[in-house]
Parts: structure tokens; sequence; C-alpha cells
């Protein structure tokens, strides 16, 4: 059922979906959707969290690989692609939407978010020491919050088939990174 809802989320979307259909997609009895799961909703929201988790483990992976953070940005910024041609991130942004009138959508869906800034934070706390950044000019918290309010920017854009400046944007920061890196007295790594 799982698999079934995550397929139907990427392809009608979360207003098209009845359980029904979710059911059919699944190959099962209607009644066991709720049987299972409580509501439609409680199923989306644990195909979404599944969903999460194998990105969040991926994201982890990534980020405790041993090499430098300019590349593990650019792998990240790699990442931000494929999220939208797998749907992830149609899902995760039809789910919030969801969400801004149903507080308990919206309290599942602050977990999800609590995991992604904490696999960031993580990781930049580490990426803005290796790269000399000034933490007390520069807070960590607050490079989390911009690089996260920008790629959800940059994926709500997308969505709505906007992409004017994404490529320029993530570019410039690439080469403001690969700045910083070649500043700490290490080798260029190329571009």
């Amino acid at each position: 059922m799982l698999d079934a809802a995550e397929h139907l989320l990427v392809e009608i979307g979360y207003a098209a979906i009845t359980t029904r259909k979710l059911a059919e997609r699944a190959g099962v009895n209607h009644g066991l959707v709720h049987y299972y799961f409580g509501s439609m909703e409680s199923l989306l929201l644990s195909a979404v969290e599944r969903f999460t988790d194998s990105l969040i483990e991926r994201q982890r992976a990534m980020y405790d690989e041993p090499v430098p953070f300019v590349q593990k940005w650019r792998k990240a910024m790699q990442f931000l692609d494929e999220d939208g041609e797998s749907g992830y991130q149609k899902v995760l942004l039809e789910m919030q939407a969801l969400g801004w009138n149903n507080s308990d959508v919206r309290n599942r869906l602050q977990h999800v978010n609590e995991q992604w800034v904490g696999v960031v934070t993580s990781a930049f706390e580490r990426g803005l020491r290796e790269l000399g950044v000034d933490q007390k000019q520069y807070p960590t918290k607050a490079v989390v919050a911009l690089v996260v309010t920008f790629n959800q920017g940059i994926m709500l854009e997308r969505l709505s088939g906007v992409d004017n400046g994404h490529r320029e944007l993530l570019l410039m920061i690439d080469r403001m990174i690969e700045r910083l890196w070649e500043g700490t007295n290490h080798e260029s790594s190329p571009t």
C-alpha cells in the first residue's frame, strides 16, 4: 500500500487519490487502507516518511564520506535534481500544502523537516569549520536555514514550471564554496 501511495502521489497528486484507487493500485481490498492506517492521510504520510527515510540515509552516507565539503555540496545539489526526478519533492510539497489546514499532517511533516535539518546541520557544522568560515558571523543555524529555504524555493518553482536563475544561483554558491576551500590552503578541486 505504501508503494501504491507513493506512486499515486507522484502520478496524480493528493487531491485525486481515493481509497478505491489506492486499493486497486495496491491490489488489496479498500477496507484494508483504513484497517491498517486509520485514514488515507495517515497512509500517505507513512509513504512520505518512508520515502524521506531512504533519502535521509543516502544524505547521511554522502556527508560521512571522507571528501572535501565542496564535493559534498556538489553531490547534494545533484541529489536536489534527482529528488525532483523521483517525484519526492512533489510528494513532500503536496503533503505540506495539506498540512496547512490539518494540524495532524503538519505535526508529522514537522518531524520530516526536523530530520532534514538535523542531517544538514551536522554536515554544515563540519563543513563550515573545514572552510574556515567564522561561525560567529555566519552561524550554522542561519546558514542551514538559508540553504533549506532556497532549496524549498527551487523545488516549488520547478514544480510550477519556473527555472529562472536556479542554475546560476547554484553555480554562484559553488564558486563561493570553492574559493573558501582554496583559501584554506587546499588544492583546488576540478569544477
